[in-house]
């Protein structure tokens, strides 16, 4: 009972240390991030760059407009899906999900893809609004998909088991991407390179204005993800325990369903499907803090996500002679053989196998 009530900044020495070295490790990868890329600024650059812009134009133009949107995109997104994979392992009890294995991104996917081929058929001016406001346009289309499957994975949660879950997640995956591309065979190639651009994924593509857009539904689940750590505590040890401590437990998957839809849909709009983040950091964040509990694993996950998301994209905008690296091969490369060690090795992992 009382680790279900344990605070939000974890009281043992590890997870303290954790976060002080998350953050300066954030400090220093974003410091790299916005003093070298193709062009190559220096600390003395950077430094007249943020507080003497007037002294070198290029170097402000290039910090100011490119380079300070895409760090702060890459800490915010790669929080939000930090804490997002947090809430969902805990709500299905899987330590498999996230937002890619149950199939929310790629009902994101298909948000998109109708929205694109909508405003192809609606005719020129549509195709200019979506071009010049694609962000508003495509939030709407990812958080539409994104809600409708988390819905929908919620209700399958209630009639099937975990594994089961996860298969039919990931079959839904794989169906919607036949889907899409369907879809997008009638969208034209405006819509296709709109489309095309937003789905290899990437931190580059917001602004100052799309962050706003991002942070405010981000916040708002980060709030419902605090509010709701006690009862998915309680959850992790079965639906009797949890309702035999009061907890609603119907209330608490619709409360949860709505903070990782607010957490994932506005990162998948402006970003594209960003993969492994979501699976990959709350083991992280278990190990350091050496407890299931919910509350605890938030502040580490959202770090030690957003240090992910920008150490993956510092690699993708290093100056490779042919350039770019996509973002989701990086976190691929990280991501992939992660999840091959826990599966081998995690006792909890084989324990859900």
């Amino acid at each position: 009972m009382s680790q279900i009530a344990e605070p939000l900044f974890a009281r043992d020495h590890s997870s303290k240390i954790a976060i002080i070295l998350f953050v300066f490790s954030i400090a220093a990868v974003s410091l790299f991030t916005l003093s070298y890329g193709q062009v190559v600024l220096g600390v003395d650059r950077l430094l007249d760059a943020v507080f003497s812009p007037e002294s070198d134009p290029i170097a402000t133009q290039i910090v100011q407009d490119l380079r300070l949107p895409r760090v702060f995109t890459g800490l915010i997104a790669g929080a939000a899906l930090g804490v997002s994979g947090v809430l969902m392992q805990a709500l299905f009890r899987n330590p498999m999900a996230d937002a890619w294995s149950l199939g929310l991104l790629a009902g994101g996917q298909l948000g998109v893809a109708l929205i694109v081929t909508a405003a192809a058929f609606a005719g020129p001016a549509a195709i200019s609004f979506l071009t010049t406001f694609q962000g508003i346009g495509l939030t709407s289309g990812a958080l539409i998909g994104v809600a409708v499957f988390a819905a929908l994975m919620v209700v399958l949660s209630r009639r099937v088991g975990t594994i089961t879950l996860l298969v039919v997640g990931l079959m839904l995956g794989f169906t919607v991407q036949g889907l899409v591309s369907i879809v997008m065979h009638f969208a034209n190639r405006v819509g296709g390179r709109v489309y095309s651009g937003w789905n290899d994924g990437t931190f580059a593509a917001t602004t100052f204005d799309d962050l706003t857009f991002m942070a405010v539904p981000i916040t708002a689940g980060l709030v419902i993800a605090i509010a709701s750590a006690k009862g998915l505590s309680s959850l992790l040890l079965g639906e009797t325990y949890a309702r035999s401590l009061g907890t609603n437990v119907q209330r608490l998957r619709w409360l949860t369903l709505a903070a990782v839809v607010l957490l994932v849909a506005p990162v998948t709009a402006y970003c594209g499907p960003v993969t492994f983040i979501g699976l990959i950091v709350p083991h992280f964040a278990r190990a350091i803090a050496k407890t299931s509990q919910i509350l605890p694993l938030i502040p580490l996950a959202a770090l030690s996500g957003a240090l992910l998301a920008i150490a993956a994209d510092a690699v993708v905008h290093l100056p490779w002679e042919q350039h770019f690296l996509h973002l989701n091969t990086i976190l691929a490369v990280i991501g992939a053989p992660v999840v091959i060690v826990l599966l081998l090795f995690s006792p909890t992992m084989k324990g859900s196998t």
